[in-house]
């Protein structure tokens, strides 16, 4: 019985890191809804393409953290990336988790990035 346990308690804590990866999809179709809404910053652009049944787009969760500079890090389909400023979501906005997000074409091209609080 304990074996089962530690198992479970294994794929679980395995499908959460799965789900902030940072790899294209994972997870979009969870926050479809919100990523919609979300708009590049000085262009207005959205931050999101979707298709329309949201399985499919460049927005999904990221483990990130920042650094003593203030410079935000994220992975990015398996990468740490340092994150340009100017994709940098203003800190009023707030993911509906709690964690990172990134928005990103699958080229590595990143249009929005936002940290999660404090640290994810």
């Amino acid at each position: 019985m304990q074996r089962l346990l530690v198992a479970l308690a294994f794929l679980l804590i395995a499908a959460a890191a799965a789900a902030q990866s940072g790899h294209h999809n994972d997870g979009h179709a969870q926050q479809h809804d919100w990523y919609q809404e979300l708009k590049q910053p000085g262009t207005g652009y959205s931050c999101c393409n979707g298709t329309i049944n949201g399985i499919l787009g460049n927005c999904r969760p990221t483990r990130a953290y920042q650094d003593d500079d203030g410079a935000w890090h994220a992975l990015l389909d398996g990468k740490w990336v340092k994150i340009p400023p100017r994709v940098l979501l203003p800190q009023a906005t707030l993911s509906p988790d709690g964690r990172s997000h990134i928005c990103a074409s699958r080229g590595g091209m990143i249009f929005c990035f936002l940290g999660g609080s404090p640290r994810s």
